[in-house]
Order: C-alpha cells, then sequence, then structure tokens
C-alpha cells in the first residue's frame, strides 16, 4: 500500500469529503460559465433582433405589412 491510502475509517472519510467537496466546485465552476455563457448568448439574441428589426424597418416591410393588413381588413367589410 501507499502512504497515501486510508488506514483508518476516518482517513476514509476524510478521503471521500475532499473527493465530494472537489466534485462540487468543479461542478460551481461548470454551473457558473454555463449561465455566463446563456447571459452573453441572451444578449446576442437581443442584438440580433433589434438588428433585424432595423433591417425590416429599413427595407419598409413594416409598412408593407401594414397595407396588406388595411387592404385584408376593407376587402372583409
Amino acid at each position: 500500500m501507499s502512504e497515501k491510502d486510508p488506514k483508518t475509517s476516518q482517513d476514509l472519510t476524510v478521503v471521500v469529503q475532499t473527493l465530494l467537496q472537489q466534485m462540487q466546485d468543479k461542478f460551481q465552476t461548470m454551473s457558473d460559465q454555463i449561465i455566463g455563457r446563456i447571459d452573453e448568448m441572451s444578449t446576442r439574441i437581443d442584438d440580433l433582433e433589434r438588428n433585424i428589426s432595423d433591417l425590416m424597418t429599413q427595407a419598409g416591410v413594416e409598412e408593407l405589412e401594414e397595407e396588406i393588413k388595411v387592404t385584408e381588413t376593407s376587402g372583409r367589410a
């Protein structure tokens, strides 16, 4: 056996607690990274939506959609 092998149940408990703490720390780090990436992606999606809206406005798509709605509603009356 090597010097680091647990010799008593107390040693084994310490080893298990240490491993569990390391696993919890790694999980927390990964969780924080995932949340950070989700926040970043959310910001990118918001920017993309804003850019698409601006492009639609520049292209006159919104005006065309309004004209179509007006034509549809006046045609039904």
